[in-house]
């Protein structure tokens, strides 16, 4: 490496975003935005205060991978910050949200920060209840725990995306005044409702099971029952190098089969119980298990043996690690080098590549992240170490009256309790879209002046059937049919009314016998466009004229006989029905035969339909009123209901 600066600023390229399994957290002192008012030393002892506050409440649990832990950061203001990887159990996540919310409650005079790699992930929980103008790319910087309450920072106060250090400024200005910035009621509601059920829901969360173990892991576990993460840890993320480890079980299984074993129960999480019970291991063959003659016997074997690995594999592979000071660090900073090109494009192997290798393990080893990684790597294993001094003996777990182990009838019903939070979810998702439903609807209704009235006597039906009417006779251009508004229609010279005259004289020159070639029909035609009317023409037009009325009376008479068996003459509104309605006795003097004959109301058939089919549209867009309103008509959304 040229400089140690250079290789700062490549290290820091790696994590450009944060894990997908890992929340982390800020808190910040309102003292902190005067850094000459903050010393470490207050840091310090405000960090011992939170770890004394939350202690009753962490210690009946079982972290997945990692406790609740608080760092001092200097930077960009002097603050408090963690991380806590969750794994494969999101309960560690929401139960460090809760704890943030009760040391905001304890301490008021703090401001704190929580977000993973969904970024606001209490935002993506209360989705359905936020203001349209928060999005991710716009509540950077907005959005505080502070006082037992979530506040988001509003677009007012700052319009574009506001510094750190700006923020929580403004919070503290604020006060006792949080009416500008508390998350609204529907919020604090639901992620109260969501962090009300813990710590009992965290607690729940831990299973307890009898366990057969070496009584070296047993008295290991004795002394620090939080190491039970790692071990299942190293045997869930187990690979080839790792497997070696267990085969030989130097650490905890010394004597082979002659071991010593002990019936004891195990606290963990439940997704480490279900990543034990659903992987099939081999024992090794140096391991003591009994016949398989006891189903539950064997089972609390097995399930030891399980755990009983796991902790070799774990200590032997942090003790390697250890001793090399290498580890994720050393991944991270290695990982960093390649993607910067810090190899030249050499390939693994190669005397260059071995060279620069080389280069930077002298520097990752001359640095503070080597020794801090060193630290970490080898805690556990010194703390096991300290542990397996103290004198032991199997003796010590004999007679005691062990629980028996929890139902886990959960594993294989998860089923119902994750379509009850669907439901859930699909509760909330229809209450908010009647919301925004009705928003929509109380907007548009001052748009509609009188229609919006509940009166329906205030629109005139008649002038559906008029404006209607208008429409048909509309004479309408080549580009398409028209509403009957004052428009130009001079664009088009084309004489509708002399054209279809002349085609009806066309065409009534034509006899049905006529035969005619093609060719003396275009002499026809050329001969009539001298639109020269004889009076031959208008004789010809009168036999034609009194021929056609007798055809369309006894095509009439024979239509009307036809229909007489169907229904359809009774979906028409027929003049006479309307005159019997109004009558007050409800009678009508004509009789059967002859209202099979009684016109049909054109104008109220029309409007009937018309309402027949808004209403249908319950109030959405379609042909009806898409219609009406291009003839300036506008209905009630309840017309033609009951009517």
């Amino acid at each position: 490496m040229a400089t140690g600066e250079s290789s700062s600023s490549i290290f820091n390229l790696r994590n450009s975003s944060p894990p997908d399994d890992t929340v982390f957290y800020s808190i910040f002192p309102d003292s902190s935005l005067d850094s000459a008012a903050l010393s470490t030393d207050q840091l310090q002892s405000l960090h011992i205060q939170i770890l004394n506050h939350i202690a009753p409440l962490t210690g009946p649990y079982i972290w997945q991978h990692q406790p609740f832990s608080l760092s001092i950061n200097l930077s960009p203001v002097p603050h408090l910050s963690g991380h806590l990887r969750f794994g494969d159990n999101l309960e560690d996540e929401w139960f460090v949200v809760y704890l943030l919310f009760e040391i905001s409650r304890t301490l008021p005079n703090l401001s704190i920060r929580v977000w993973d790699s969904d970024g606001e992930f209490l935002l993506i929980e209360s989705a359905f209840h936020l203001p349209k103008w928060l999005s991710p790319d716009t509540s950077t910087n907005r959005v505080f725990i502070r006082r037992g309450l979530l506040h988001i920072i509003p677009k007012s106060v700052f319009p574009s995306t506001p510094k750190l250090e700006d923020s929580l400024k403004f919070l503290v200005n604020a006060g006792d005044d949080v009416s500008v910035t508390r998350a609204p009621d529907a919020v604090q509601l639901h992620l109260s409702k969501k962090i009300g059920e813990y710590p009992d829901r965290a607690y729940r969360n831990v299973h307890r099971v009898r366990v057969r173990l070496p009584v070296l892991v047993a008295w290991v576990l004795r002394h620090e029952p939080s190491l039970i993460s790692l071990a299942v840890e190293g045997f869930y993320d187990r690979d080839i190098d790792s497997m070696k480890y267990a085969a030989k079980m130097e650490k905890f299984v010394p004597r082979g089969k002659a071991e010593e074993m002990v019936e004891v129960v195990v606290r963990m999480s439940r997704a480490m119980y279900a990543q034990l019970v659903q992987q099939k291991f081999q024992a090794p063959g140096c391991f003591p298990m009994p016949e398989r003659g006891n189903v539950g016997k064997y089972m609390e074997a097995e399930l030891g043996m399980k755990i009983a690995c796991g902790f070799e594999m774990m200590y032997q592979l942090r003790k390697k690690q250890g001793d090399e000071g290498k580890g994720s660090t050393w991944d991270a900073f290695r990982e960093s080098l390649e993607s910067s090109g810090y190899f030249e494009g050499f390939l693994p192997g190669s005397m260059d590549y071995k060279r620069l290798m080389g280069n930077a393990e002298g520097y990752y080893r001359s640095s503070s992240l080597h020794v801090r990684a060193r630290e970490v790597l080898s805690a556990p294993v010194r703390r096991i170490d300290e542990i397996l001094e103290l004198p032991h003996s199997a003796d010590e777990f004999n007679n005691e009256d062990l629980p028996p182990s929890d139902d886990d009838s959960w594993l294989y019903g998860g089923e119902d309790e994750l379509n009850a939070a669907l439901q859930d979810r699909q509760k909330e998702m229809e209450t908010y879209n009647m919301k925004q439903k009705k928003k929509h609807k109380s907007k548009e209704q001052p748009e509609e002046g009188s229609a919006s009235g509940n009166d329906f006597d205030e629109y005139d039906l008649g002038g559906i059937a008029k404006s209607m009417q208008a429409f048909v006779k509309k004479i309408s251009s080549y580009e398409g049919a028209e509403v009957p508004d004052d428009r130009d229609l001079k664009d088009v010279d084309f004489e509708v009314d002399q054209f279809m005259k002349d085609m009806e004289t066309v065409m009534g020159q034509r006899g049905p016998n006529d035969n005619d070639s093609d060719l003396d029909l275009d002499e026809g035609l050329s001969s009539d466009l001298d639109f020269d009317d004889s009076e031959d023409d208008s004789e010809h037009s009168e036999d034609n004229e009194e021929g056609g009325n007798e055809f369309m009376s006894s095509y009439s008479d024979a239509l009307n006989n036809e229909l007489k068996a169907t229904t359809l003459n009774k979906t028409f509104v027929h003049a006479q029905e309307q005159s019997s309605k109004k009558n007050d006795e409800g009678t009508s003097t004509v009789n059967n035969e002859m209202d099979e004959f009684t016109p049909v109301d054109v104008d109220i058939n029309l409007v009937k339909n018309f309402l027949d089919s808004y209403s249908s549209q319950e109030g959405l867009s379609g042909p009806a009123s898409n219609l009406l309103g291009l003839m300036g008509l506008r209905l009630p959304d309840d017309v033609g209901k009951g009517k």
